[in-house]
């Protein structure tokens, strides 16, 4: 069974300076928050990636992969949540 995934933007603040976030929810429940990487501090080859900020249940995950967009990180939380993430 997949969870209906959705989002919500918001300014997240990180190192100091506010980045571009969004909440991640399951059928209308907080699961994750992510973050697109921008900062000066972040490797290059990150930068526009999103990143796992926090997860909640079992998206609590100390190593997360980066993610090419919201919708992959979406995809991600769905499969994490049902226990078919393969990462």
């Amino acid at each position: 069974m997949s969870f209906d995934i959705s989002f919500q933007p918001l300014r997240v603040l990180i190192d100091g300076h506010d980045s571009e976030g969004k909440l991640v929810l399951a059928d209308h429940q907080l699961a994750a928050v992510i973050v697109r990487l921008d900062g000066q501090s972040h490797d290059p080859q990150h930068k526009g990636l999103w990143h796992l900020e926090a997860g909640f249940g079992t998206c609590n995950v100390r190593y997360a992969p980066l993610f090419k967009t919201p919708e992959e990180a979406g995809t991600w939380v769905d499969q994490t949540l049902t226990g078919k993430a393969g990462w």
